[in-house]
């Protein structure tokens, strides 16, 4: 048996582990192990066991970036730093659903709020539910399950910040459609 709580929000950004830099970037769909394992130390329980995340749409953003370091333009004796706009596809309405050994751990996540990966980007929790197995795997969404590096379907999907920059592989599972229909407003 499983303890499921269920996050949601308005809107929330998950970091490509590529480069947030890059011109243009989209939310991942997946959650890799040192986000599981950072949301498990913030919430203060021993494992999520089981995760999967929908949402209902992308939105398509400006950002404005600027370097570390700064130009200095003799001419004008000026300092200066260069500036960027990045477009960033930020989720609408995420759907986070994580899963618990125990009623208590799903008790103790569930008076918590979760960020994804950003500090403004707040999901708020429901009450837990008890869920079997065969129950959450039918629930639809995009879940990351860690393998070893040779596994089937194996990929890359960055480095552990947790374990000293150790490579994470896994395999993407998709159940149904990830992709939920907007509620519609009357």
């Amino acid at each position: 048996m499983l303890y499921v709580v269920k996050y949601t929000g308005p809107f929330g950004y998950l970091k490509p582990w590529t480069a947030v830099r890059d011109g243009e970037t989209y939310s991942q769909q997946f959650l890799t192990p040192s986000v599981i394992e950072g949301m498990r130390q913030k919430l203060g329980v021993s494992a999520i066991l089981r995760h999967k995340l929908t949402y209902t749409g992308l939105s398509m953003q400006q950002e404005q970036t600027q370097p570390r370091g700064w130009t200095y333009e003799k001419k004008k004796q000026l300092m200066s730093r260069p500036r960027a706009i990045l477009m960033r596809g930020v989720m609408l309405d995420p759907e986070l659903h994580l899963a618990f050994a125990s009623a208590e751990e799903a008790d103790l996540a569930a008076s918590q709020h979760l960020c994804l990966c950003r500090n403004e980007d707040i999901v708020l929790p429901s009450l837990p539910l008890e869920m079997s197995k065969e129950a959450f795997n039918l629930l639809p969404g995009f879940e990351l399950r860690e393998v070893a590096a040779g596994e089937a379907n194996a990929f890359l999907v960055g480095f552990n910040r947790f374990k000293e920059g150790a490579p994470m592989h896994g395999r993407l599972e998709i159940t149904g459609n990830p992709i939920r229909q907007a509620a519609q407003v009357l």
